[in-house]
């Protein structure tokens, strides 16, 4: 078991990484001020496979659980769901001291969060992450929201949880596409701060696939620390620090935008083909050599994440991509590497470079 702290002063919180270990839950929920009754937002699959046992485990500290269900989908991170939610939630509790405890992937992490932030001004909140996309990225970092017609994460707020519980155990039962999905916030991570973990990558891609225990644990814990440093730094990514970590995101989200959020690419996948796109960008800027650009290429496709977005308009990802929250202004901002480990905030990308990107990715 391996515990990462973050390091927010009074906003401050652990991050536990290790396998089996949700029996363990109780002894960490200790030091959160999480009492009362656990409103345990989930999807019905969670429930269905990890229900009983996390409810026992909330049981044995002395916690009561009520489940609450949303479908699972990127469409859930809605107004409309999160005002079902909160009407569930102030009829169920009434006097009780209540908190909530986010079990599922990225979707329900967003929405869980979110409604903790404005219920009642703000209760506290767990992040129990059972995607491996999760453990690695969105439930670290207090950032909550859903969605927009126009685009992703556009309603919300940072608010940080009180603890981060990554039972690797929860992995087991994910296809391989789900951890091909998070194993590309990974890439990320080490593409813009850890050349030793792409070197990693690289050797025991295999292992990590078959979701070896060990190196499951070590990818887990190496890449949580990653983002724990960026957000000690920049809580509120006002500093040019933690915006490091939209490295593929700004045609990633537009290519989830622009396929209507739907099944057809996952977040980490679209974060793939949003990082070749911008390491176009920046090879053909002369920032990044073509051979490094290759590299992380064939890592993500041997991962088994696509570089490709077929079937999506390329016109309707460069509509969507102008409305990433990065920009100041008119002036469009993308994060791009000169190395791996080595990036680069960069502004007044041309239209016509964008739009090259864009057709690139598309073809």
């Amino acid at each position: 078991m391996k515990q990462i702290r973050v390091d927010l002063k009074k906003r401050g919180y652990d991050i536990i990484v290790g396998n089996a270990v949700l029996g363990s839950l109780g002894r960490f929920l200790k030091k959160t001020g999480c009492d009362g009754t656990a409103m345990v937002i989930t999807n019905p699959s969670i429930k269905k496979l990890w229900g009983k046992k996390v409810a026992s485990s909330l049981r044995n500290s002395g916690r009561e659980a009520i489940f609450l269900e949303i479908a699972d989908t990127e469409k859930s991170k809605s107004i409309a769901t999160s005002l079902k939610l909160l009407n569930k939630i102030s009829s169920s509790s009434r006097s009780k001291k209540i908190f909530i405890i986010a079990l599922g992937g990225g979707v329900v992490g967003d929405v869980g969060g979110f409604v903790a932030s404005i219920y009642k001004r703000g209760i506290p909140y767990i992040q129990m992450p059972t995607t491996l996309l999760a453990q690695v990225d969105s439930a670290i970092g207090g950032k909550v929201a859903i969605d927009l017609k126009v685009g992703k994460n556009l309603a919300g707020a940072f608010y940080q949880p009180r603890l981060v519980f990554s039972d690797t155990a929860f992995l087991s039962t994910l296809p391989k596409r789900q951890i091909a999905n998070g194993l590309s916030e990974v890439i990320k991570c080490a593409v813009i701060k850890d050349p030793s973990l792409f070197n990693f990558l690289e050797r025991n891609l295999g292992r990590i696939l078959r979701l070896d225990k060990t190196s499951v644990e070590y990818v887990i814990s190496k890449t949580s620390a990653i983002k724990a440093r960026l957000v000690e730094k920049d809580e509120y990514d006002k500093l040019e620090i933690r915006i490091a970590l939209n490295y593929g995101h700004t045609i990633g989200h537009a290519i989830e935008a622009a396929s209507g959020f739907s099944k057809r690419y996952t977040h980490g996948e679209a974060v793939s083909i949003g990082m070749t796109a911008a390491n176009f960008i920046a090879t053909q800027r002369g920032l990044l050599s073509e051979s490094t650009s290759q590299r992380i290429r064939r890592l993500l496709e041997k991962t088994g994440l696509p570089t490709k977005a077929r079937g999506v308009d390329p016109q309707k990802i460069y509509d969507a991509h102008l409305y990433d929250k990065k920009f100041t202004g008119r002036k469009n901002r993308f994060v791009l590497i000169s190395n791996i480990g080595k990036v680069k905030v960069v502004e007044d990308i041309p239209e016509k470079l964008i739009k090259k990107a864009i057709a690139a990715v598309c073809a």
